[in-house]
Parts: structure tokens; C-alpha cells; sequence
């Protein structure tokens, strides 16, 4: 039920102010205004001079950070109650608050119990920003390796420039061939920090990956909006079409499938992270290359990696043919991973023009290849 926005604040500025902090964000807009920032996130640290509130903006350029304490902490919180924020979201050693702005300017208010005691904050002068804090709880349940760390939060960064600041709420999110899902939780608590209520299926072939999965939702307090279903990605039922489709690391033709059933719920954003390119390789093996390419698919090694341009080249053809926009970034060094490569599609509805049409037509046929995808959305 909305509450009082003013209110609603005055709890939220005593939260940020209290010694049991643990973590704050504030993010996106209210209907008719625009922050003079996009993101904010608060958060005590220890420095040599003592505890602090340090405070990070965001200007969409560039992060700012200070360190204050005292009347500057007051006055530095005032200020961004004062901006026109639609979300906070406040962590605390006791509580985790919720706010989203409604459109009539009252306040939509979720309140629940600390789901894990918070970290000490670290000793540090200048810290790396992290898009998910390296003392979040996921990193206690699911291990909080220096690389997985990066993982994380280069994938997290990739989400963050697809997504727009305002976010539907509840933002529906489906992870298609999840694996051990440690992503999948990432996804869930940055979104969340964000100031929406989100919703996440997790779908695995293996049973036994639900099962852990669950268990793991259930000890980080998630298990009402993080749930996991053993399945194929093809037949997966879900409780709802999805704003959000993931796949990441899907092996071969089963990322074909995911990004197929993003087309099918007309997801809004997609996220894919192809893995290997076998379907596409074999059909190069097999056939010939149009003149003068010939070597490009005589070497076997230099065949799988033209397979593998090729193979996502076709993916991303095929998904603005069905009316998403695409672009194939490189989201993490490939010194973490070499299947670095991902394909970031926000759906635009646009009709496909002539001559989109025929640059995939003209690739294919050279090729002389038929992409999985093809078959499963045509």
C-alpha cells in the first residue's frame, strides 16, 4: 500500500545515518524530473582517519567518491534525499528497505529482515567500485575468489549498459542454462540494489542443480523471488514472460535455443554468452568456401575460429531481422575466459529493411551454412 513519500524519506535518512549501514543505492527517476546524477551508492568504510560514509555518484560519465562523516554526512544524504530519485534501496544490519516512487508521487515500501550480517568494512583509502560490494553475502555462500569477483562484476557491468535507468518492477528475469547459478544471484542482487522488485528463474537441465541452486537461494533469504527449475531450455515453463533473458556459457546450439525463446516471449533484453560454435564448424568441414577463401577452412584450428565469428555474426543478423538491436561486445578480458565474446540485444520492434534481409541472405548462401537459430524462429 503507498505511503507517504516525506515520510518514507525521513526513515530512509535515518537508516543512512545509523552505525548499522550496511549498504545503500539510489537510482532511476521520478515521473517528470531527472537527478542531476543516474546512480548513488552509500556505504561506511574505515579509513586511517576513522569511520566514514562514503558516498558514490555516478553522472553517467564517470564515478565520483567522497568520504564524510558528521554535519557533512547530514548534509551530504540531505542532498540526495532531495534529488528526484524513483528507487532506494537501504541495506542494513537488521533490515532491508525498498522504496519505489509511484507515478502519483507516493512511495511503494518493501520491508524485510536483514538476510545475513553485514561484513566488516574494509580498511582502505581508496577502493575498487564494484558494481556488486565484495562484502556482499552472495560472496560468503558462493565463494569470493579474486577471479570470480571480476567475473562478476564485468558481467554485471555489461547488465548495467543494456539496461535503462528506469526498470519495469517487478523486473521478470529468466537464466537459461544457469549452471551452479553464481551469475544468476549476481544479477539478482545487483537489480535488486537498484531499487525494483525483481523476479528469477533460474532453468538447468540438471536436478540436481536445482537443488543445490534452491538451497542457496534459501540461505541468502532470496526464495521468494529466486526460484530454479530443472529442464530444457526448449521446454522450460515459466511463471511469466520474461523482461530479462540470460544465457550464459550455454554450450553450442542450446544458446540458438535460448535466444530463440527470448525471440518467442519478445523479451526485452537479452544477454548472451555464446560458448562453443560446434553446429556451425561442422557444416564448414563439410562444405566448401567461397573463392578466394578457401584457407580460411582448410586448418582445422583456423576453421573453429572462423566458425565461431561466423556462428555469432548469423546470431546477431538473425536477432535484428527479428527486431532487436544488437551489439557483440568483448565483456571480460580473455585472460579470465576466452569465451569473452557477448551478444547485448535490446528489442526495438523494428521491421527488418531489404537490406538487412539480403546481407543474411547473401552470407548464408556463400557459406553455403544454415544456422540453428534460423530453424528455431522462421
Amino acid at each position: 500500500m503507498p505511503e507517504p513519500l516525506e515520510s518514507v524519506l525521513a526513515e530512509v535518512r535515518e537508516l543512512l545515518l545509523a552505525p548499522g549501514l550496511t549498504r545503500a543505492v539510489a537510482a532511476g527517476r521520478r515521473r517528470g524530473h531527472t537527478p542531476t546524477v543516474t546512480r548513488a551508492q552509500l556505504r561506511p568504510v574505515t579509513l586511517k582517519q576513522g569511520r566514514k560514509l562514503q558516498i558514490v555518484t555516478d553522472d553517467g560519465a564517470r564515478p565520483y567518491t567522497r568520504n564524510v562523516d558528521g554535519a557533512e554526512a547530514a548534509a551530504a544524504v540531505d542532498a540526495l534525499l532531495a534529488e528526484p530519485f524513483g528507487n532506494w534501496h537501504v541495506e542494513t544490519d537488521a533490515a532491508t528497505v525498498q522504496v519505489r516512487v509511484t507515478k502519483k508521487g507516493d512511495a511503494q515500501v518493501h520491508r524485510a529482515a536483514a538476510v545475513a550480517a553485514p561484513a566488516t568494512p574494509a580498511a582502505h583509502d581508496r577502493a575498487k567500485q564494484w558494481l556488486l560490494d565484495p562484502g556482499d553475502p552472495l560472496f560468503s555462500v558462493v565463494g569470493g575468489t579474486a577471479a570470480k569477483r571480476r567475473q562478476i562484476d564485468a558481467f554485471l557491468r555489461a547488465l548495467a549498459a543494456t539496461l535503462p535507468d528506469d526498470l519495469p518492477t517487478p523486473l521478470r528475469v529468466v537464466d537459461l542454462g544457469c549452471g551452479n547459478a553464481y551469475l544468476t544471484f549476481a544479477a539478482y542482487r545487483y537489480l535488486a540494489g537498484r531499487g525494483v522488485q525483481v523476479q528469477v528463474v533460474g532453468v538447468d537441465v540438471r536436478e540436481d542443480q536445482r537443488v543445490r541452486n534452491s538451497a542457496v537461494a534459501a540461505e541468502l533469504g532470496c526464495s521468494d523471488d529466486v526460484t530454479f527449475v530443472a529442464g530444457t531450455i526448449e521446454d522450460a515453463e515459466l511463471p511469466f514472460a520474461p523482461d530479462l533473458v540470460l544465457a550464459l556459457h550455454a554450450c553450442d546450439t542450446a544458446t540458438d535455443q535460448a535466444l530463440a525463446r527470448a525471440v518467442e516471449w519478445q523479451a526485452r533484453w537479452v544477454l548472451a554468452a555464446p560458448c562453443c560454435h560446434h553446429d556451425i564448424a561442422a557444416q564448414l568441414k563439410r562444405g566448401s568456401a567461397p573463392e578466394p577463401y578457401g584457407e580460411m577452412i582448410r586448418h582445422a584450428i583456423l576453421r573453429e575460429r572462423f566458425a565461431d565469428v561466423l556462428t555469432d555474426s548469423l546470431r546477431a543478423a538473425l536477432l535484428r531481422l527479428h527486431g532487436y538491436r544488437v551489439e557483440v561486445v568483448e565483456f571480460i578480458d580473455s585472460a579470465h575466459t576466452p569465451r569473452n565474446l557477448m551478444l547485448r540485444a535490446r528489442r526495438t520492434g523494428a521491421a527488418p529493411t531489404p537490406d538487412q534481409r539480403a546481407e543474411y541472405d547473401s552470407l548464408t548462401g556463400q557459406w553455403g551454412v544454415s544456422p540453428a537459430l534460423a530453424g528455431m524462429i522462421s
